[in-house]
């Protein structure tokens, strides 16, 4: 108990009283608290001991984030380039070279037909045999196809005679008429010169509108070669396969070129395959049933025989068919022919063994064989055997070293 003075008013010694016990719960809480403040103390300086440091280690490598380093990996170090290839040292007085191997490939479209002219399917690469001025060639590619045709539509007309000229415009009509949607076909007249009526065009209208202007003749003279010579110059510069159906009696009256010329032409152009079809047949049979026996009208007609002669000639270098129709009937069945011929065919490439490239002509034979080698039978449903032709290229003439 504290002792207050007597000199006090109550109400002093009651304020007094009331110090000296909160001073007494002071001390008292503070006695109480002061082991719980310790531990809290020893906790929080333990607890910043075990925090990590919040500054990156030089080795992570990686920037400062909201709540710390972001580790990213090292890139593996990469192996340095390998040094460039060393140039072979040069021999002093040795000239520079490169050595450059020119394989040629001989492309050959063959076209197997019965005697009817029927294709014959199903045939394989075993059963052929190609063989180069005698030499028998490895086959390195075999196939079959069906594809449209590019052909230019070579038509004689000219002043000579009426007959002729409608021979020639109903043939074309026929041919025109038989062609497919795929098909691709420019239209060429001649006389004394030729004229593109319609370059390649797979409208039908065009042609028939090209066909229409034949109508006047100009001149008198049938210059075939000069004529045949152009277009096989322009078709050398398409790729592919192209044909030529030349509509014309065969004759050439005032060429500048002449039929030697004309022949290495044939011979020089590949992929060209040309089919003649001659016109005028019963003007040449009323003639000579009728006047046969008078010599100008005997040697007249010696050169129709030369014509039809030089038209088969243009036919079997290039794989192709003449044909003679003696009626206008026949046209259907000729060109029917004629797309079968050019849409159905073997396709055979090989490397010659002969890989000169000298310019010279090299003479082609293709042989069909069975399986033990002996000459191919073919049998109709019958089980009859079934005669067969194989219609080709005479031959090719090789690159020259110049070309």
């Amino acid at each position: 108990m504290l002792n207050l003075p007597s000199s006090c008013s109550p109400g002093q010694r009651i304020a007094m009283r009331a110090v000296s016990l909160s001073a007494i719960l002071c001390l008292l809480l503070s006695s109480l608290l002061a082991p719980a403040v310790a531990q809290s103390q020893t906790d929080q300086n333990s607890s910043q001991q075990q925090k990590p440091s919040e500054t990156a280690p030089p080795e992570a490598g990686g920037p400062q984030g909201d709540i710390g380093p972001i580790a990213v990996p090292k890139k593996k170090e990469q192996p340095p380039p390998p040094p460039p290839p060393t140039a072979p040292k040069k021999i002093p007085g040795m000239p520079d070279y490169s050595i450059q191997v020119n394989v040629p490939l001989v492309t050959l479209d063959v076209m197997a037909l019965t005697k009817d002219g029927q294709f014959i399917p199903g045939l394989k690469e075993g059963n052929f045999q190609v063989y180069e001025n005698g030499v028998e060639q490895k086959i390195s590619s075999f196939s079959q196809s069906q594809a449209p045709i590019t052909a230019v539509l070579l038509v004689e007309f000219a002043a000579t005679n009426y007959s002729f000229m409608y021979d020639a415009l109903n043939a074309s009509y026929y041919f025109a008429n038989s062609l497919k949607p795929q098909d691709w076909v420019a239209v060429v007249s001649y006389d004394m010169k030729p004229y593109i009526l319609v370059d390649f065009t797979q409208d039908k209208r065009a042609i028939f509108g090209a066909l229409n202007q034949l109508r006047i003749p100009g001149f008198s003279e049938t210059n075939l070669f000069d004529a045949l010579y152009d277009t096989l110059d322009r078709l050398e510069r398409l790729p592919g396969r192209k044909a030529i159906v030349v509509v014309s009696t065969g004759r050439d009256t005032f060429s500048k070129l002449t039929l030697d010329q004309m022949l290495q032409k044939i011979k020089a152009t590949k992929d060209v395959t040309i089919f003649p079809i001659s016109i005028g047949f019963m003007w040449r049979e009323y003639v000579e049933s009728h006047y046969g026996m008078n010599p100008d009208v005997s040697a007249a007609m010696m050169d129709y025989l030369q014509a039809d002669n030089q038209m088969r000639t243009f036919a079997k270098l290039t794989g192709g068919k003449a044909y003679f129709p003696r009626f206008e009937g026949e046209f259907p069945d000729v060109y029917r022919d004629i797309g079968n011929d050019l849409r159905n065919q073997y396709t055979i490439a090989y490397h010659p063994t002969d890989a000169k490239l000298d310019g010279t002509y090299r003479k082609l034979k293709v042989d069909l064989v069975g399986e033990d080698g002996k000459p191919l039978k073919i049998h109709n449903q019958k089980g009859k055997e079934v005669k067969y032709q194989l219609v080709y290229r005479d031959g090719y003439t090789a690159k020259h070293q110049v070309e």
